[in-house]
């Protein structure tokens, strides 16, 4: 198999991840209005409760697939065997998990009961999601090409067929059946990567100790990814609190999907590498991780405190400004997300090292608990919002204690310095626009072109040596074409 490009996947993976995330985004303006913020808490607590019954039918497969895919890139027969072995292992864990939910909650006498039973579909849904798969070959484009249609489709359905406050259940079949053809779709690039092989080769059972071992630090990252929008929606009974917490929670994700994206596309590149023993290489990618998630996660986490109060009312409408704290509150996590992701997803789970990526991220959610059990009550989503930043820091700083001895610390925390001055004074010139400019749209318009060409700026005339090599890479391509034409 041809070795993949790495910023050619990434940008396939971004692509895919910010598609993921597209659709909500571009309808929240207008679902929040239609529908309201009571009706937006609902729809994020049912499916918050959906999500972990997903969680514990999934058992961490899908990263565990990924990883085993990788190791196997070359092999097509061990490649074929591992993945029927998997889908078939997923399949009866989420079986097992759909009769759960089923007696539980679909047919539980609860006031949701109508929005359970559509999220059914979900969990149905989710085992046929084979994009681990593709991502283990590295080919990310795969994911992306398909569900473009599944996406734009289920866009236009919402704009069309959600118009009161009434069709929320209509929002909640929409949803599931978008996840359902999304995946479906890509079954058929499967024959390609495949061939025949003979049922007595499987061996289902092999799966189930490594899978556990990754399902233990997956229920913990899901404690307080997923679990905060339970706990608020449990604890307070407004509702519209968790809608809040959603929706900004929603735009950081996008925010940090340009992030983790690169650890996606990592993840299965180490893996491989790491197989062939190739250490040097290994650190190489390692420390060009770093240095991106430095380079990108500064400037955003200053661009959103300064934009919010803009942001917020043009994008969300009246009566969501509580998103505005919630979003500035849990910023930083933005970096400790980038740097937990470089060293759990792209170095510990590839080196086989679940064993500390698991207490990494156990940390975090006794954290994220305790957090939340004491501020939850008092100040809401905002108190979740610390909770989930103090929980983040937490991983961060157990994984960096086990990979003290891997990396050169000394040298990466002394990477951001040009990134931390740049966002600084562009912080500070976004910041005055507002006393230039009445208008909001006009003036967060003026505040993200000005900050993008204030921190790209600085950095050029400090001639940072990360930027100017990603210049480097796209007007390779050009001068080339120039040349041509040229002669």
């Amino acid at each position: 198999m041809l070795r993949k490009s790495v910023s050619r996947n990434y940008i396939y993976n971004l692509i895919y991840q910010i598609l993921v995330l597209i659709l909500p985004l571009i309808t929240t303006p207008y679902v929040s209005r239609v529908l309201g913020a009571t009706n937006i808490g609902i729809y994020s607590y049912t499916v918050s409760i959906s999500a972990l019954f997903i969680l514990f039918g999934s058992l961490g497969v899908a990263l565990y697939g990924q990883r085993e895919i990788a190791y196997l890139q070359e092999d097509t027969k061990k490649r074929t065997i591992a993945f029927l072995e998997i889908v078939i292992f997923r399949s009866i864990t989420l079986l097992i998990s759909l009769v759960v939910f089923y007696f539980m909650f679909v047919r539980g006498n609860n006031d949701y009961n109508i929005y359970y039973q559509g999220l059914t579909l979900e969990i149905i849904a989710t085992a046929f999601d084979i994009s681990w798969f593709f991502m283990g070959i590295e080919e990310f484009n795969k994911t992306v090409g398909r569900n473009i249609f599944i996406k734009l489709l289920s866009l236009i359905l919402i704009f069309t067929l959600v118009k009161s406050e009434s069709d929320l259940i209509i929002y909640f079949w929409i949803y599931v059946l978008s996840i359902l053809l999304g995946n479906l779709s890509l079954w058929l690039y499967l024959p390609k990567y495949l061939e025949k092989v003979k049922i007595r080769e499987l061996n289902i059972f092999r799966h189930i100790k490594p899978t556990l071992a990754l399902f233990i630090p997956q229920i913990a990252i899901q404690v307080y990814t997923i679990l905060d929008r339970t706990m608020i929606g449990t604890i307070i009974v407004d509702k519209s609190e968790v809608g809040y917490y959603d929706q900004a929670q929603k735009i950081i994700k996008l925010i940090l999907a340009i992030i983790t994206s690169m650890g996606t596309v990592m993840m299965p590149r180490i893996a491989s590498t790491f197989a062939k023993g190739n250490k040097k290489t290994v650190e190489n990618y390692m420390e060009k991780s770093f240095n991106m998630v430095f380079f990108l996660a500064f400037p955003m986490i200053m661009g959103i405190i300064a934009t919010s109060k803009r942001f917020v009312p043009i994008f969300f409408g009246p009566g969501y400004d509580k998103i505005m704290i919630i979003m500035n509150v849990i910023s930083p996590i933005i970096l400790l997300i980038g740097l937990s992701n470089v060293m759990g997803t792209q170095y510990l789970l590839p080196t086989k090292r679940q064993k500390q990526y698991s207490i990494s991220v156990i940390c975090g959610s006794v954290v994220n608990v305790l957090m939340n059990l004491a501020l939850i009550h008092k100040y809401g989503a905002v108190g979740a919002s610390v909770g989930t930043v103090l929980a983040e820091l937490s991983v961060t700083l157990v994984q960096m204690y086990y990979t003290r001895n891997d990396f050169k610390w000394h040298k990466i925390l002394s990477i951001p310095g040009k990134y931390i001055l740049a966002s600084i004074i562009m912080f500070l010139i976004c910041l005055i626009v507002p006393y230039l400019i009445k208008s909001n749209f006009v003036c967060l318009i003026t505040q993200v072109l000005l900050g993008s060409i204030v921190y790209f700026g600085i950095l050029i005339l400090l001639k940072d040596k990360f930027l100017i090599a990603i210049m480097e890479r796209f007007l390779k391509p050009l001068r080339k074409k120039f040349n041509m034409v040229k002669e």
